[in-house]
């Protein structure tokens, strides 16, 4: 049986205990044993980092150590998987060895919510966290990344030309994506600021697809 931790907590605007209980059941009918923490102190531990299968951070607004980003990231360069959603994940920690690690950093989301589409790219189409998925429409916050090019990119949104915004021409960005790391495999998805983005059907399903790629085989 494989094990899940899921570590939850920061800024509670991004209801890490509710998003995160929304994905219990999947993971258990999935096979997995899960364990949550409340505390990052939980990133003290390296012997159990190592023999997770599957890490999802879900913390926004922290302050991790650079002791507790290297025991994690050498728990997942060596094969425990990592995955996340939104700011749980790219808006979790300014410690550098967690960014590079994650390929991806928020910066802000003009407009906060508004309409906008989730694109899959054609030639990622057939991978198995997309398969089956080309748009979806979403209200919600558009994330403005920095972004790693090694990262895998599945998914994308654009932003088009705005009146009062300060860039000339349409700006694409990326929304959903992987990357190995060592060993290890990393899911990042920017949709989810809170339930319903999680709910929306093609949405929850990339996320549970994107944890179990994640995970450890």
């Amino acid at each position: 049986m494989r094990s899940a931790l899921i570590v939850r907590g920061g800024a509670e605007f991004h209801d890490p205990v509710g998003t995160t209980d929304s994905f219990l059941p999947f993971l258990k009918d999935q096979g997995f044993t899960v364990e949550t923490a409340d505390d990052l102190s939980v990133y003290d531990d390296a012997a159990l980092l190592a023999r997770t299968d599957l890490i999802v951070n879900c913390w926004t607004t922290g302050d991790l150590s650079p002791d507790r980003a290297a025991n994690l990231d050498d728990a997942v360069r060596a094969g425990t998987g990592l995955a996340g959603w939104h700011g749980g994940i790219v808006a979790a920690f300014t410690e550098r060895r967690y960014q590079w690690l994650t390929g991806g950093w928020f910066t802000c989301h003009p407009g906060d919510f508004v309409p906008h589409t989730l694109t899959v790219r054609p030639d990622r189409a057939d991978h198995p966290i997309v398969a089956g998925i080309s748009t979806v429409a979403l209200h919600t916050e558009r994330y403005w990344m920095l972004a790693d090019p090694l990262s895998d990119v599945l998914a994308t949104i654009t932003f088009p030309v705005e009146d009062g915004e300060p860039w000339r021409e349409p700006v694409t960005h990326p929304a959903v994506y992987t990357r190995h790391w060592g060993q290890g495999r990393v899911f990042v998805s920017t949709i989810g600021h809170h339930l319903p983005d999680l709910d929306i059907p093609e949405i929850r399903t990339l996320t549970e697809r994107g944890l179990l790629w994640a995970a450890r085989p």
